[in-house]
């Protein structure tokens, strides 16, 4: 597979795994029934498990045009070293920023953020300039 296709599945697969941490939590956090029949949806998270759950809602704000991008990039045959060295760039910065945020850390996550924007940008810049 293409590593910038690769980096795109991953990426998609990682914001598919992101809700597991918070819905433990609520599940340890309300018991196990309550979690299953939303009785106990209004009971606070903890707080790292809230900031988990948003920095899962960011993932999957940024997945769509990180992947738009991939796809454009990879169907036009812009991909190139450069380009590919974004995908990567971006998949870590979106697992720093999950953990970053989750932690509690407030510039570590807002600099893995501008970095995953970063790269996204680097993908888009790669595009423009082979129309």
């Amino acid at each position: 597979m293409i590593t910038d296709l690769k980096m795109l599945a991953f990426t998609a697969a990682l914001t598919a795994l992101l809700w597991i941490p918070y819905i433990l939590a609520h599940i340890r956090n309300v018991g196990l029934g309550p979690a299953l029949t939303y009785r106990a949806d209004a009971t606070p998270l903890p707080p790292w498990a809230a900031r988990a759950k948003k920095a899962h809602y960011n993932a999957i704000e940024n997945l769509v045009p990180f992947a738009a991008l991939v796809i454009v990039a990879h169907l036009i045959g812009a991909t190139n070293d450069v380009i590919v060295v974004a995908t990567i760039v971006y998949f870590w910065a979106r697992v720093a920023h999950y953990a970053l945020y989750a932690a509690g850390v407030p510039l570590g996550r807002t600099l893995a953020f501008a970095v995953s924007w970063a790269a996204m940008m680097v993908i888009f810049i790669g595009i423009v300039g082979t129309i």
